[in-house]
């Protein structure tokens, strides 16, 4: 279980232990993915920074209250997903792993992982030929993420993560997702840097988030859904109203397609794609560093 303190004038929370090490495949009853040796993480202290510039009026994304709130809501996660979405979301994230394109022997970060349907289907889409890490920086997530892979035998290491500060190597993955999660950065810009520096060249990152505007004849009534439907079904399932009040109001102030891809761009991302998914509700972007 999560666990706060204060250490040195700072909120801190533990990380899960030594999830994404070991070896072997799990036929044996044991669950020890294979993992190359530099993705292997253990127990560390994650600090929960304070806010690096004043966050909009309404939301606080200090990192410790994110944690937390999605640690609450973590049991009722996925179903949300699926009522809340009326299933899209598991669409879009397929359509996600397409855009990545992963291939054998590839090794991938899906970063902001929750309960792990991403990476799982990052991980179909190469037929399991492609290497997946989950990582996350909710421990009740990455639990729920863990028994997901174990009933559907799928070997996906996980790692406890903080998305500022990732706790892999520079250059070391071919490419990252990340599905619903940067959104929720302290500070977007060095979230994409962290993401930038492990990525080898020619890597890929695709961002799936929705937009604050989706545009089209359904735009009056996503906006009705969003900030209205989404709160009443998350109080009304969750029993936690902040949480589902925190999506529309973040929602409402997530940069536009086109200057998502600005931002990502001065990350250093040589090219950014834009796909519109849904009549604009959601957008993937796909940027790539540099040349192979």
């Amino acid at each position: 279980m999560r666990k706060c303190s204060l250490a040195q004038g700072r909120e801190t929370y533990d990380a899960p232990v030594g999830l994404s090490s070991g070896t072997g495949d799990g036929k044996d009853g044991k669950w020890n993915p294979r993992v190359p040796k530099a993705l292997r993480t253990g127990r560390r202290r994650l600090p929960c920074r304070p806010v690096s510039e004043p966050p909009p009026p309404g939301i606080d994304k200090a990192a410790g209250k994110i944690q937390a709130m999605f640690s609450r809501i973590a049991p009722r996660y996925d179903l949300l997903n699926r009522l809340l979405s009326g299933g899209t979301d598991v669409a879009w994230r397929n359509e996600a792993a397409r855009l990545l394109a992963p291939i054998p022997g590839e090794v991938h970060l899906d970063l902001c992982s929750g309960t792990g349907d991403l990476a799982l289907a990052v991980s179909k889409r190469s037929r399991g030929r492609a290497r997946v890490v989950a990582a996350d920086f909710t421990f009740e997530m990455l639990a729920l993420g863990l028994q997901k892979f174990r009933r559907k035998g799928i070997p996906i290491p996980e790692a406890g993560a903080d998305g500022l500060n990732l706790p892999f190597p520079a250059a070391v993955f071919d490419g990252a997702t990340a599905a619903f999660g940067v959104r929720n950065f302290e500070d977007l810009d060095r979230g994409l840097r962290e993401l930038f520096r492990v990525l080898k060249p020619g890597g890929r990152l695709v961002v799936l988030e929705f937009t604050p505007e989706p545009a089209g004849p359904l735009a009056p009534l996503v906006r009705f859904h969003v900030r209205t439907l989404v709160p009443f079904l998350g109080r009304l399932v969750s029993k936690d109203p902040s949480a589902y009040q925190y999506l529309p109001d973040s929602v409402g102030r997530w940069p536009a397609p086109e200057a998502l891809a600005a931002r990502m761009r001065a990350a250093g991302f040589a090219s950014v794609e834009i796909h519109l998914l849904a009549f604009g509700i959601a957008a993937a972007h796909v940027a790539r560093k540099g040349a192979p």
